[in-house]
Formats: structure tokens, sequence, C-alpha cells
């Protein structure tokens, strides 16, 4: 059953991490992070752009999802 919930958790983690990646190639990516930059230099905030946090949250789901296949049941 681990195994199974860990494939799954790497599938979705890879769905999120290429979603982020081709709004980050996209035009509205570009306007996004060139309006993130803006604002930061402006005001001195921390805005990040939409698809970081797609892309980022991914890769923490898809690790998550390799530790619990690699885990070894104890039963």
């Amino acid at each position: 059953m681990n195994k199974l919930i860990g494939i799954v958790l790497i599938v979705v983690g890879a769905f999120l991490f290429y979603k982020g990646w081709t709004q980050k190639d996209s035009m509205a990516g570009a306007a996004a992070e060139a309006s993130a930059k803006v604002a930061n230099a402006v005001d001195g905030g921390s805005r990040t752009p939409k698809h970081v946090i797609y892309m980022v949250a991914g890769g923490v789901i898809a690790l998550v999802g390799i530790g619990v296949a690699m885990k070894r049941s104890t039963a």
C-alpha cells in the first residue's frame, strides 16, 4: 500500500512541477515574474510568482513520494 501511495505522490508532484514549468515559459509567467520584480523593488516586499510555488511544491511532493515508496513496511 505504501508503494501505491508513493507512486501517486510522485505522479502528483511531477504534474505540479510540469504545470509550474509551463507557466514559467509562457507569456503570462514572464509578465508575472517581471511584475513581481518591479513590485519587490518598489516596496521591498517578497512576492513570489505562482509558477515558482507550483515548482517547489511539486518537487517537495515528489521527494516525499520517493521516500514513502522506498520505505520498508514493518509488518
